[in-house]
């Protein structure tokens, strides 16, 4: 089963996505406080299940309105993506993925699990 993990850090409290097998799927900024830090796992909740997606790599995509995920190639030549609020806010992001079909995999896992992901 999916499950929000929140976490203190050094600088603040975030939370990562876990996928049932435990590998972390999306991972948050860092909240002042732990209420900051669940209105932003509830932002995931409700906006990754609708959320289109936005292959930033193909310059002849789609433009897709918030909320969105965006598809990217980061500057070390891995693909990530970001969960943008409808507000176009970023409210989650990716580790890197070495192909693009894995990083699209990971946006179907967010989208599937978010919405029935536990808190714990």
């Amino acid at each position: 089963m999916a499950k929000f993990v929140i976490k203190e850090v050094a600088s603040g409290i975030k939370f990562d996505l876990k996928a049932g097998n435990g590998e972390v799927i999306a991972t948050s900024e860092v909240y002042e406080s732990e209420a900051a830090c669940k209105n932003g796992i509830e932002s995931v909740k409700n906006n990754a299940p609708v959320a289109g997606v936005e292959d930033l790599t193909d310059e002849n995509a789609e433009k897709v309105t918030h909320p969105k995920f965006e598809l990217y190639e980061d500057k070390g030549g891995e693909f990530r993506f970001r969960l943008k609020a409808k507000n176009g806010q970023i409210i989650a992001v990716s580790e890197g993925y070495t192909s693009k079909a894995g990083c699209v995999n990971g946006i179907e896992s967010v989208k599937k699990n978010a919405a029935i992901a536990e808190i714990e």
